[in-house]
């Protein structure tokens, strides 16, 4: 099967099942949204869910973090990856975008990622979930799945380039669809150390008999 068919179908088929998806990070503002996002990484949602509720009562906005030590964040994100680092940089983002932007979390990628602790796949999510536009977040599970299923080459051997051939391929009114579709299949179905290919629908046409691509 080319390349192109593996996208047809795979869209195909999550467009009938799944329309209409978005994070599971639980979230009531853009602003929120960032931050959840922020506190995700490397750390399973679940986990952000449960810290997130206390963290928002206390600091619903960017005006009111910006007005937190990092210490004090701390002590609400405290069980997550990274704490420190993560509520060094939540101080630091929070103060930027009263400083710098109104008080109004971004819309362009370029502004996004100057905040601390933005990257792109961060940004992405911001983007696509946050503002309706047309991205698509690379994360470990879309970057494996993505391989996987060879829906990209080789040489897409980081999620910059992962990005960049998922977006040839994915028309932009399904991208920020696209990003949850595999993730969640990558969270769920094609797991990293034991994926369930009897529960995969597409095991038609993974390439898993070329390269050893299941055990990438």
């Amino acid at each position: 099967m080319k390349r192109q068919e593996r996208y047809d179908y795979l869209l195909k088929y999550f467009r009938e099942r799944m329309p209409h998806v978005s994070t599971e990070l639980e979230f009531g503002s853009v602003f929120q949204l960032l931050v959840a996002t922020l506190l995700s990484a490397q750390c399973t949602d679940k986990r952000v869910n449960q810290v997130t509720p206390a963290l928002f009562s206390r600091y619903p906005d960017a005006k009111s973090m910006a007005l937190a030590e990092p210490e004090e964040i701390l002590e609400y994100v405290k069980s997550v990856s990274y704490p420190n680092s993560k509520s060094r940089h939540l101080s630091e983002m929070s103060r930027m975008i009263m400083e710098v932007f109104n008080g109004e979390v971004p819309t362009e990628m370029n502004d996004l990622i100057k905040l601390p602790g933005v990257g792109r796949k961060t940004a992405n999510v911001i983007q696509a979930v946050g503002y309706g536009k047309s991205a698509i977040a690379v994360d470990t599970h879309v970057y494996r799945v993505s391989h996987r299923l060879g829906l990209v080459s080789k040489d897409a051997d980081t999620p910059a380039k992962v990005e960049k051939e998922l977006c040839r391929h994915i028309p932009e009114e399904d991208r920020a669809d696209a990003h949850h579709w595999l993730l969640l299949h990558g969270r769920y179905v094609c797991q990293s150390r034991l994926p369930l290919c009897d529960r995969c629908p597409f095991t038609d046409f993974c390439p898993k008999q070329l390269d050893n691509s299941k055990l990438r």
